[in-house]
């Protein structure tokens, strides 16, 4: 039989069970897909000779990549030292998107509401020529959806400069909040005011480049949100 690896449950394994705070736990894999698809920037922590090391990267997923459960992809140079030191060593990938901020009626109840991710998993160097090509259009069209196919192809020295790093999903778990103040009953008797503050990501007006020809183009006045 086979198992539809998009149904596959969230936190498979022990180094991604969740302890504290399982009141907010996410299992449905379907929602840490949405999460991905939905942020644009993803931590990658990796533990060097001498310290940790975390960066924020642009990512991009295949659900129906290689790996198992789908892969998770991130780019960087040839030439950067934390991703060097990334590959074949188990990395941690964190997403985090905020969806609110929640002013309590204590100091020790304020809170955030957010969804946030963290796959755990061997990093492999991406070295087949064609899945590469494809990882680097998938990172592109995530940041601004159809964007690749309008592009020129990328050139070899380009190409040569550029590294990808490929993550399984298999290893995630996903927490996330989305609710009022939680208060002590005596701090809601005393009248103070508490409530939710949404955050929300609002793309601003298209600013073209002082070389830019001819209009926006669709795929950009898209992703601004432009009518």
């Amino acid at each position: 039989m086979t198992i539809d690896h998009r149904l596959a449950p969230l936190s498979p394994t022990d180094r991604t069970t969740i302890g504290r705070g399982r009141n907010r736990m996410v299992e449905d894999r379907a929602e840490l897909h949405a999460l991905l698809d939905d942020a644009l920037i993803a931590h990658l922590g990796v533990s060097l000779d001498r310290h940790p090391l975390v960066l924020p990267t642009a990512y991009a997923v295949d659900l129906d990549g290689p790996d198992e459960d789908g892969t998770l992809y991130v780019h960087g140079s040839v030439a950067a030292g934390w991703l060097r030191a990334s590959t074949d060593r188990t990395v941690c990938v964190t997403v985090t998107e905020l969806d609110g901020l929640v002013a309590a009626r204590s100091a020790f109840h304020h809170s955030m509401n957010y969804r946030s991710a963290v796959v755990i998993g061997e990093a492999r160097l991406v070295d087949d020529p064609d899945e590469r090509a494809r990882a680097l259009d998938l990172i592109v069209d995530h940041m601004i959806p159809g964007r690749a196919a309008t592009l020129r192809a990328n050139t070899r020295k380009e190409m040569a400069a550029t590294a990808v790093l490929a993550v399984p999903l298999r290893e995630a778990s996903m927490k996330a909040r989305a609710c009022g103040p939680v208060d002590d009953q005596e701090d809601i008797d005393a009248g103070v005011w508490a409530g939710v503050i949404p955050v929300r990501r609002v793309f601003g007006e298209v600013e073209p480049d002082v070389d830019a020809r001819g209009a926006v183009p669709a795929d950009v006045l898209a992703r601004a949100g432009a009518r």
